[in-house]
């Protein structure tokens, strides 16, 4: 049997991982001097209420060698393989840590997803399409280290007040943007999040974000795909698909909309809409 694995930071939630038949490890999440574990003890919603009132950003802590060689031992002992997904190594230590356990077992293949959140959501939710289609674990790793390089992920931040307590942006480039109302969106780009444009209010990063897509070539609804939201409501991911229903429209039953939690949640903040997808351009 084929094991798939993957860290919360790809924000599936504990139902939609039991029902994809992936293990889903948590990763720590602390306030001041309480932990918790992202997506078990601290859900979205009960995050963004604790970011919205604490004066400091919380702190996230890569999953460690020992956690990741426990599963391992557990599986291979059960005489299983293992694909195990982990958050982008230029982001995360999460990919050492799983490397180093994987050292010590057979049948064990890490790929770097070069991604975070719902980028690396659609990257496990193929692992899983490739599994449930007969293909070995090798044979899923080497396609994922294929695909990872179309998939596409656009963040559309409301504020740049988080990048700017995170470190992201000077006080005086976030307190310009604010003034101006300038709403920035992010991309990865070589596994690293980047800004790839920005737009001056709500409208009008809409409709940059819908530019961004097409840009790529469009999405490719062969392909797993998804659509997420950060903070208390989703008031702003409705309004978006009300501006933006047309790119979906006739191609899907249901979207697949997502919480963003608390790894990639507490740098951009409250009211980000963010899409993943692999692009139909397989130049890109």
């Amino acid at each position: 049997m084929v094991r798939i694995m993957v860290d919360s930071g790809c924000d599936l939630t504990q139902r939609e991982a039991r029902e994809l038949k992936i293990e889903l490890l948590p990763i720590t999440v602390t306030f001041g001097e309480t932990e918790y574990q992202d997506g078990v003890s601290l859900p979205p919603r009960e995050f963004y209420e604790k970011l919205i009132e604490s004066d400091e950003l919380p702190h996230t802590s890569q999953i460690s060698p020992y956690v990741y060689g426990e599963y391992f031992k557990k599986f291979t002992g059960a005489g299983d393989t293992v694909v195990c997904l982990t958050l982008s190594s230029k982001l995360s230590g999460s990919y050492q840590s799983a490397l180093m356990a994987a050292e010590d077992y057979e049948g064990v293949f890490v790929v770097d997803t070069l991604n975070v959140c719902v980028g690396e959501q659609i990257l496990a939710r193929l692992a899983a399409r490739l599994r449930d289609a007969g293909t070995d674990a090798a044979g899923i790793a080497a396609e994922l280290e294929k695909a990872r390089g179309r998939v596409q992920i656009l963040g559309l931040l409301d504020t740049l007040e988080y990048l700017k307590r995170g470190g992201r942006i000077s006080s005086a480039v976030a307190f310009a943007g604010e003034a101006l109302g300038i709403k920035p969106v992010v991309s990865v780009v070589d596994g690293e999040v980047a800004m790839v444009g920005k737009a001056r209010g709500s409208r009008n990063g809409s409709n940059l974000l819908r530019k961004l897509i097409e840009k790529t070539g469009g999405i490719n609804f062969d392909m797993p795909y998804a659509i997420s939201y950060t903070g208390l409501s989703d008031d702003i991911l409705k309004k978006y698909l009300q501006d933006s229903a047309d790119l979906y429209e006739g191609h899907i039953r249901e979207l697949p909309i997502s919480a963003i939690g608390a790894t990639i949640g507490t740098h951009v903040g409250p009211n980000c809409i963010c899409v993943a997808f692999f692009s139909r351009d397989t130049n890109t």
